[in-house]
């Protein structure tokens, strides 16, 4: 999960306080939650709102780290690639980056990634559309073998 969170915010400092944050709000929950089976996709799902309840906030509130090389993405090819595919996906917008990240991430289908962010599926079909083409728009034509596909 806190993987998770920092390819939304794009440094861990960020993503540890997401976490914190997340966890919070799961703990504040716990006595409603009767299911206890689903509570990685339920935590999940908080971590995605709130990072994009904070990005909502006036921006010049909130610092921006830059040149801090993120950690290793395993399904990319070399650490340059991924250097590289991490600082263009801080360039795509907020809400298309959590689609992103949910959808070609953690794998999940239109539906579920739908049913996380309380949107509807065309939401999410347009969003990973958008974001994809800022990626690639960011990226050029270089990391053609990288390419995703809605």
């Amino acid at each position: 999960m806190r993987f998770t969170a920092f390819l939304l915010c794009g440094n861990w400092h960020e993503a540890e306080d997401l976490m914190q944050s997340g966890f919070l709000k799961l703990y504040l929950a716990g006595p409603k939650l009767s299911d206890r089976s689903g509570l990685e996709p339920y935590l999940r799902q908080i971590v995605v709102r709130t990072f994009l309840a904070e990005r909502r906030k006036v921006r010049w509130r909130r610092e921006k780290l830059t040149d801090a090389p993120p950690e290793g993405l395993s399904s990319v090819t070399t650490a340059e690639d991924r250097l590289v595919v991490w600082q263009a996906l801080t360039a795509v917008p907020a809400r298309q980056r959590a689609v992103l990240v949910l959808r070609f991430w953690h794998d999940l289908s239109v539906e579920d990634t739908a049913t996380a962010l309380n949107c509807s599926t065309g939401t999410v079909k347009s969003q990973s559309s958008k974001g994809l083409e800022t990626l690639r728009r960011k990226l050029g034509p270089e990391f053609d073998h990288l390419r995703l596909e809605v």
